[in-house]
């Protein structure tokens, strides 16, 4: 089969890899877009994603939408369009038997955390546990799908943000899960969304979304304890710290972009004084059925996604996902 492989630093291949025969209890897939995700980047770009380095050839890719190849139970037919959950759950732990996309030991498609790697989906075929799969409705065509992963996880930042109904709502970076968390933002009810960047391209995009107000870092200031929530999806410090400003008294900021692991500074005086709570977001759990119910009812997430390039093409891709002012989502056609 055919599939999209980094070996390192800017390495990436299309190679021709053996196809295995069908494990016992799973479900081949025969995949058709997957989407390049910030952790797709770093592993292409610098052949690292924090701390997990790429140690042996990886196919990336967890955004990812496809057809059922073969299903030896006969449950899902072949031709069948899905969306995948990427996780493999872990060991529960006391405390977290409600949230086990925070259990340790766990998995993720086309993640260097684990050794050996697990290889995801960029490749003509995926073999799936059943419980990964997700049917997609008839409304919902497979390039809009393969949305479902990154708004899942924007979805899981608003859930842990306690809601957007009737809130005015800011969210802090206008990259791709910036965008989708403003759509699902609006989708859900917020009285207002507002957004900010560094690039006139992304707020551009937004503005096409329907965002009530967008600032430029830099040049637009944002007002002072203006808004009721708070999606940071940057991890960038200067952000965190103009959202702790920006955000009212008793507020809530969700945390949904990744920092490095390192300290970092971060001016916490006014989350104090003014009692502001400030959220951890990590992935998610089974917001990915929201998602899809969302993106099959709503055709403005179309417009997240501004390029889709075939698996020939994958290193220009990758290069374009890379130019924020250039691009929100990028897909890669792949071999369907």
């Amino acid at each position: 089969m055919q599939a999209l492989v980094i070996h390192g630093k800017q390495d990436l291949r299309e190679e021709t890899l053996p196809l295995a025969e069908l494990a016992p209890g799973k479900i081949r897939l025969r995949m058709a877009f997957g989407g390049i995700c910030g952790s797709d980047l770093h592993y292409y770009h610098e052949g690292a994603n924090g701390a997990f380095v790429v140690r042996e050839p990886l196919v990336p890719g967890h955004e990812m939408a496809g057809v059922v190849e073969h299903d030896p139970s006969g449950e899902l037919a072949p031709g069948t369009p899905v969306t995948l959950h990427p996780a493999t759950f872990g060991v529960s732990q006391r405390g977290l038997e409600g949230k086990p996309h925070l259990w340790p030991q766990g998995a993720y498609l086309g993640s260097a955390s684990t050794w050996p790697h697990t290889q995801g989906g960029m490749s003509e075929y995926l073999d799936v546990e059943p419980g990964m799969i997700r049917v997609l409705p008839e409304s919902l065509p497979l390039e809009r799908a393969a949305l479902a992963e990154p708004l899942a996880v924007a979805l899981h930042g608003i859930a842990v943000a306690g809601g957007v109904e009737s809130q005015r709502v800011l969210v802090c970076g206008a990259g791709p899960i910036g965008l989708l968390a403003t759509a699902a933002a609006l989708a859900k009810g917020a009285a207002e969304v507002s957004i900010t960047d560094v690039l006139e391209g992304p707020l551009s995009r937004a503005r096409a979304l329907g965002v009530q107000h967008t600032y430029r870092v830099g040049e637009t200031p944002l007002p002072e304890e203006a808004f009721d929530v708070v999606l940071e999806c940057t991890g960038v410090p200067a952000s965190i710290n103009a959202a702790i400003v920006a955000v009212r008294r008793a507020g809530v900021i969700a945390q949904i972009g990744m920092m490095p692991a390192s300290a970092q500074p971060l001016a916490l005086a006014p989350l104090i004084s003014k009692e502001v709570e400030l959220r951890g977001c990590f992935r998610f759990f089974d917001e990915i059925d929201e998602a899809i119910a969302l993106l099959a009812a709503d055709t403005r997430f179309d417009d997240v996604i501004t390029h889709v390039l075939p698996a020939s093409d994958a290193q220009n891709a990758f290069a374009i996902a890379k130019d924020s002012e250039a691009s929100g989502k990028v897909l890669i056609s792949l071999w369907a």
